[in-house]
């Protein structure tokens, strides 16, 4: 593994970025054919927050956050930060003093496989986050990694300012250069979703509006009317 740090990577445009978070990561997830998302075992430690962020990405190893630290004088407004380990690790590498640090600089959250603290703080300051686990256990600051190289999550390549969507569904990867694919895609996906909205208010059945009831036939699947005893 390379100690680097890369100094101001290319970004996805942030207008774009806000657009396509406007959709929700299920919307978006579906319009690209469900790929990108970051896997279920990252979930957020809050209610409600949406958010979308250029990828600043953190390599540490396990137990030590010291590239967490190189990391903050990296980001940018509008970033959202990235962490993973070497190896699996669920310590709380991140905390209430780190976000203070990101606020400031306009870091819009954070998204970790490791265990974060001070969860309490993290939520009355609305800094929302996605992690791993929730973990008291402590770090040390030995260990050089990297900051803003590419990093796999759930199997998902996340490169530095990359777009990274987050809310209460998970958190998912645009890569840079699909975000026009990504913005005429969602739009499509949502004007779908509003129209069969408005079609199952009215009444109408998804066995029918999906055309579902021949694949039940197909299926070998039969209606019999209930006998009592």
């Amino acid at each position: 593994m390379r100690t680097v740090i890369v100094t101001d990577p290319p970004r996805a445009p942030i207008q774009k970025v806000d657009a396509l978070a406007e959709f929700g990561v299920a919307t978006v997830h579906e319009a690209l054919g469900r790929t990108g998302l970051l896997g279920p075992e990252l979930r957020p430690i809050q209610d409600g927050a949406r958010v979308g962020g250029t990828a600043v990405t953190v390599l540490c190893w396990p137990g030590d956050n010291l590239m967490i630290h190189a990391a903050v004088e990296q980001c940018r407004p509008g970033d959202l930060l990235v962490v993973t380990t070497t190896s699996p690790c669920l310590d709380g590498l991140f905390g209430e003093l780190f976000a203070t640090a990101l606020q400031f600089r306009g870091v819009r959250g954070l998204v970790t496989t490791t265990g974060v603290r001070d969860v309490a703080d993290l939520r009355a300051m609305n800094f929302p986050v996605w992690s791993a686990a929730v973990s008291a256990q402590g770090t040390v600051k030995a260990t050089a990694g990297a900051v803003n190289v590419p990093i796999v999550v759930g199997g998902q390549l996340i490169r530095p300012g990359d777009a990274v969507l987050a809310d209460d569904d998970g958190v998912m990867v645009v890569p840079r250069a699909d975000l026009d694919r990504a913005l005429d895609q969602s739009r499509a996906r949502a004007e779908k979703e509003e129209a069969t909205r408005k079609a199952f208010r009215d009444g109408e059945l998804g066995l029918d509006r999906y055309g579902l009831r021949s694949k039940l036939t197909d299926l070998g699947v039969t209606y019999v009317p209930y006998q009592n005893g």
